[in-house]
């Protein structure tokens, strides 16, 4: 059967289609995602919220510590103006009361901040732990559209850099707040309670205080969204450099990334010093009010105690309760310090946790029906599918295909025709805009993941391997397989004797990315592994296109015993690829313009006997 050729309403390269951003202002194009309105405490909340026991047992600890430490000076004014006239006059007691009490208080103020620092540590580290899962789980979860236009480098950037900002508010930030506050509250409180005059002086200069501390989280609030979106463009700037070593080297890009680096790295450079220009503009403002603050009290409290109306040790007391008051200003400016850069971080952490995969799973989802045993593949329909990537324009207009169960269908055609599309809406890397794309009559949008996955599987031109051993990377499909059905899988691919040569067989880690065995190697071994996975629907895109002719032919004799009586979907560049299908479909445009028996639409006049004959000149 042959259909006329019809064009489609755009031509694009449906590999290259992704990653081309949807339009100018695209949040991919970014490094902060959008992040719904109070995501960001919505996500502070619930990191927190199992632990609340825990927090609220750091926060009385703290309490505790800092009625220890600020009931220092009460004892050294009582000290002054009661118990040494008292040992003037020979009463000893008073006074060594006194030292015992302040001895007792420095004592609990130590005990306590070291069960507050044991308490919070706990805290602090839950809470990360639970975020960067957080953060890979949902990674995991999102579809491949997003991880087609969100780059590696910027994921990489969220569960670390991000993280070590929060993990520095957490283990110092938030102890320096809660600290200033509990501060302020215990010597306004003293003070007030010592002497009003010196406790409404002591109070008003928090006036100045406040608006030093609302100007300088306005102002770095800016500064620390820019660093952070600085460093994780270096980020992935590095991550994308190394990744591609191999064409900077062929190509020479050394230059051209060096000089492409160093503006990112000038940039982060230039967000970092503007960052410590306004920690500086702060601390030099918080000094100045609280010295000029401590200075007027000073000399009014030295004025009263000469006139009778104020007590030395009422004066000693209030100064030291103003330093141990002004002292942790700078502290706080440290703490805003880290506010800033985690306030950044975690809303770039929200809004990425905040984003929802394309490809949902289902809420009522379905089961496949039963295989029957002569019939081990499983019928594919692809009813009115239409679907175009985020660029617009349409990669497959108007489809309909039906693959019955047990064929193997070639799919060839020009890049751009729609085949890695029709292979991606197969395995449901993507949901049509239109249509349904049914398995054995259930809509592949009714099953969840792993019923999907138990049922499809796709083989694709680079044959992934993780680090680890070549048995581990066979059995992802099953990791419940046994180490005799990972060698049988092995045996029937043809893979066994050159796993068997290896330093030590199967138990050989293959390490980064399987580059330790060959391409050819690596291709047999991800075969091994769909057919230990055993689905009734098997994908292969561009499974040999990369391999040489001795690698192809190995990889093509294992392709026949994975692909038997099971349903398969081979896109091909190559048209040796073909001889084994049942059935070749020649795409242009998103459309089927030809569809037959490999050696019927050889013997016409259409494009696929164009093709044919073209390859089989070049083979001459």
């Amino acid at each position: 059967m042959t259909a006329p050729p019809t064009a489609a309403p755009t031509t694009a390269d449906d590999e290259a289609e992704p990653d081309v951003p949807e339009k100018a202002g695209d949040p991919f194009d970014r490094d902060v995602l959008p992040t719904p309105p109070r995501a960001t405490s919505t996500l502070l909340r619930s990191l927190l919220a199992p632990m609340k026991a825990r927090v609220a047992l750091t926060s009385f600890l703290l309490l505790l510590q800092q009625a220890a430490v600020q009931a220092g000076p009460l004892l050294v004014a009582y000290a002054i103006d009661s118990a040494v006239p008292a040992f003037r006059e020979d009463r000893h007691g008073p006074l060594m009361a006194v030292g015992v009490a302040y001895l007792l208080c420095s004592v609990a103020s130590g005990g306590l901040q070291y069960a507050f620092i044991r308490a919070s540590a706990r805290v602090n580290q839950d809470v990360l732990l639970d975020l960067r899962g957080r953060i890979f789980r949902h990674a995991q979860a999102l579809s491949v559209d997003f991880h087609e236009r969100y780059t590696s480098g910027r994921l990489i950037s969220r569960s670390t850099t991000d993280v070590e900002s929060l993990r520095e508010l957490l283990n110092e930030g938030l102890q320096e707040l809660i600290t200033v506050i509990l501060s302020f509250v215990y010597i306004s409180a003293m003070l007030l309670w010592l002497d009003v005059g010196l406790g409404a002086v002591a109070v008003a200069s928090f006036v100045p205080l406040y608006l030093l501390v609302r100007n300088y989280r306005r102002r770095a609030g800016r500064v620390y969204t820019l660093r952070s979106t600085a460093i994780a463009a270096v980020i992935v700037k590095f991550v994308e450099t190394m990744n591609g070593i191999r064409p900077v080297r062929a190509f020479r890009r050394e230059a051209a990334n060096d000089a492409e680096f160093a503006v990112l790295n000038k940039r982060h450079e230039r967000t970092n010093g503007d960052a410590l220009l306004e920690m500086a503009r702060y601390v030099v403002g918080s000094r100045l009010v609280a010295n000029t603050a401590v200075a007027l009290i000073v000399l009014w409290g030295a004025y009263r105690v000469a006139g009778g109306s104020l007590e030395l040790g009422v004066l000693a007391a209030a100064v030291l309760y103003l330093r141990r008051l002004y002292d942790p200003i700078d502290r706080l400016g440290m703490f805003l310090n880290s506010y800033q850069s985690a306030a950044a971080s975690l809303e770039k952490i929200a809004g990425l946790l905040a984003q929802t995969p394309s490809v949902p799973e289902p809420v009522t989802p379905r089961e496949l029906p039963p295989l029957e045993s002569e019939h081990p593949g499983r019928e594919v329909v692809f009813d009115g599918v239409r679907f175009g990537y985020r660029t617009g324009g349409e990669i497959l207009p108007r489809f309909d295909l039906t693959l019955p169960a047990g064929q193997t269908v070639a799919v060839v055609g020009s890049t751009g025709a729609g085949k890695s599309t029709l292979a991606k809406l197969l395995a449901r890397f993507y949901d049509p805009t239109a249509g349904r794309v049914l398995l054995d009559g259930v809509d592949l949008r009714d099953l969840s993941v792993p019923e999907l996955r138990r049922g499809v599987v796709m083989v694709t031109q680079e044959a992934f391997l993780f680090s680890g051993t070549v048995a581990d990377n066979i059995a992802i499909g099953r990791p419940d397989a046994t180490r005799e059905e990972i060698e049988r899988a092995a045996k029937a691919i043809g893979a066994h004797e050159f796993i068997s040569a290896l330093p030590d067989g199967y138990d050989t880690d293959v390490r980064k990315r399987g580059g330790r065995i060959s391409a050819g190697q690596r291709q047999l071994v991800a075969f091994a592994r769909a057919l230990l996975a055993d689905p009734a629907v098997l994908i292969l895109d561009e499974a040999t296109s990369s391999l040489d002719i001795p690698g192809e032919r190995a990889v093509q004799r294992a392709m026949s015993t994975v692909l038997h009586g099971r349903t398969a979907v081979v896109i091909a560049h190559r048209l040796s690829t073909v001889e084994i299908a049942d059935r070749v479909l020649v795409m242009e445009h998103g459309r089927i313009v030809e569809d037959g028996p490999p050696a019927e639409l050889i013997a016409g006049t259409g494009r696929f006997a164009d093709l044919h004959r073209a390859w089989r000149d070049s083979l001459a």
